[in-house]
């Protein structure tokens, strides 16, 4: 399979319930050891300042705290969007393209000049070395490209519908597939 990292899984209608039933994943890296990403549209009701003070004013709206997978929900993640192609800035390592990752024990004054977009995500999406493989070839997850708002969209919450409805053909159709078929 080739490196999904930078590429977006979407959760195919088999994922019913739990904390992908209808996510998004950015991939932010994938090798044969496993896959790290965070779910970009499961904001939560916190918000950034409540677990890293000074970061709030500088995070992408909306600024609450987002729930970016079931992995290491003590530890929190911020995900930007880095222009151009110099140098990365201090304190942030570039993982692909314009996005990367931000030391949030760094001041915040110091980073956010630097940086395009910000989002601070609670926790990760991990997998082991085959189980990302395995996960998609048994039809939970479609593998599409990420566009760069993507990760910093100012509507997470109908992020799965407009990913789907960018995709060719059948892709597409599935964005209207109900919430709860069982009530169509």
């Amino acid at each position: 399979m080739d490196n999904l990292t930078g590429r977006l899984l979407v959760a195919t209608p088999s994922i019913e319930d739990g904390v992908f039933h209808r996510s998004v994943v950015l991939v932010l890296h994938h090798s044969d050891e496993g896959a790290q990403g965070v779910i970009l549209n499961r904001p939560t009701e916190a918000m950034v300042d409540e677990a890293l003070p000074g970061w709030q004013d500088h995070a992408t709206a909306p600024t609450a705290l987002f729930e970016g997978g079931p992995v290491g929900l003590d530890s929190a993640l911020g995900v930007v969007s880095v222009p151009g192609e110099d140098k990365e800035p201090l304190g942030v390592h570039r993982l692909f393209r314009g996005v990367g990752v931000v030391d949030l024990d760094a001041p915040p004054v110091l980073i956010a000049p630097e940086v395009a977009g910000l989002r601070i995500f609670v926790g990760y999406s991990g997998w082991d070395g085959g189980q990302l493989e395995e996960e998609i070839f048994e039809g939970s997850w479609y593998v599409v490209d990420a566009e760069a708002r993507d990760p910093f969209s100012d509507d997470p919450r109908g992020m799965w519908v407009r990913v789907l409805a960018r995709q060719p053909d059948r892709l597409a159709l599935l964005a209207t597939f109900p919430e709860n078929p069982s009530l169509n």
